[in-house]
């Protein structure tokens, strides 16, 4: 004769709650975004999401073009623009294409994405702002050069750099302009954003910080545009500045790697290779006690970001112009070889490694787990578990 079965209906009732909770939580699940750039507006190139030990290849999108832009990822899409003039918007989990939107020229700027909103510009000098929603032009605005600067955001404000020489800052809403400022060279590199609290009264100011090809570095006070300081950097900057407290750091083309401090308006420590001398066009990843930084010299540097002595260094094949992304404990960047590496951020070991077949340019972006690049082939790799 069978027993009869003991039911614990509180047990029951917690189980069905967890199942219940589970299928909320699947539902509503939040996304680790990379939404810009450098992945922060201190342009510090660390992700807080992780990646495997070993990232494997899950999928390939085929661009019409070479990519040279970093991707946006952002609510399970990824935005990446190609010299094709198409900004692309694909799907994070499988690479499959959404919908494309035309611009007016190649597009080498990263795109950046704030509030349903993308901002990017294009070689003709126009920067566009497309909604999300309806895939449409949200309003454009017309420089007078190319541009490869990426867009900030600061508020109500989106900030950029054009090769016509100004730094702009437009209303995110309309883009109508609220003040540009004139440097003496190209602006390249992304503004960065330094907050301080105000010296009279407590609140927080907000600063932008940019590396120009006019040698200088700038910082400008966002409400009026007016510059606040001027450091001689010495050489062309083509680098984003990285922030950190009221530090600043970027590689030169005078073959120096720079570390100024924003207190004193004055250069903190230079490092200069002792026997490689070449340019640094990608853009320092900062970690708690390092600068990360690849250069032309097929090197990787990695710095003390206090005296800015050697840590260590990795020799590559061939040119970096990529910009370092710190996920835990590794720096992911790709070669003009083709590469893509993974380094200890401790010893400089290779710790992963994969090989595209085609140059990249191109920088990292890591968001929910998995990792997107571009080359010059036009491919756009995501890897993960």
């Amino acid at each position: 004769m069978k027993q009869p079965i003991n039911i614990n209906r509180s047990a029951c009732k917690l189980v069905v709650k967890s199942v219940l909770f589970l299928f909320f939580f699947i539902g509503h699940v939040a996304f680790a975004n990379w939404s810009s750039f450098r992945g922060n507006p201190q342009l510090t190139g660390v992700s807080d999401s992780e990646l495997p030990e070993n990232p494997r290849l899950l999928w390939t999108f085929q661009a019409s073009d070479m990519i040279e832009s970093t991707a946006a990822v952002v609510d399970g899409t990824v935005y990446v623009g190609a010299l094709d003039g198409v900004l692309y918007a694909i799907d994070a989990q499988t690479g499959k294409k959404r919908w494309t939107y035309q611009a007016s020229g190649s597009t080498k700027a990263s795109p950046s994405v704030d509030n349903g909103v993308i901002y990017f510009g294009d070689s003709e000098g126009v920067f566009h702002a497309v909604d999300i929603a309806t895939q449409h032009t949200k309003w454009q605005f017309k420089t007078e050069g190319e541009i490869i600067s990426s867009a900030t955001f600061v508020g109500d404000r989106v900030l950029f750099g054009s090769y016509d020489g100004f730094l702009y800052c437009l209303n995110r809403e309309n883009g109508e302009l609220i003040w540009k400022f004139e440097t003496e060279g190209y602006v390249h590199g992304t503004p960065g954003i330094w907050t301080q609290p105000s010296q009279e009264n407590g609140d927080v100011q907000n600063f932008t910080i940019v590396t120009g090809c006019d040698s200088y570095l700038r910082v400008l006070n966002i409400d009026d545009g007016s510059q606040t300081q001027l450091v001689d950097l010495g050489a062309y900057v083509g680098a984003s500045p990285a922030i950190s407290g009221s530090s600043v750091y970027c590689g030169t083309y005078g073959a120096e790697i720079l570390a100024v401090n924003l207190d004193t308006g004055e250069i903190a420590w230079r490092y200069r290779h002792p026997k490689r001398r070449f340019p640094f066009f990608a853009s320092a990843a900062l970690t708690d006690d390092a600068v990360i930084i690849g250069g032309r010299d097929k090197m990787v540097h990695a710095l003390s970001s206090e005296t800015g002595e050697s840590l260590w260094t990795y020799t590559t094949k061939s040119r970096i112009e990529s910009s370092a992304v710190i996920v835990g404990g590794r720096a992911f960047l790709g070669t003009t070889g083709g590469m893509l590496i993974a380094l200890d951020v401790s010893t400089g070991e290779s710790v992963w490694e994969f090989a595209t077949g085609s140059s990249i340019v191109a920088s990292p972006s890591v968001a929910d787990n998995r990792l997107y690049i571009g080359t010059e082939d036009g491919t756009l790799y995501c890897f993960g578990n």
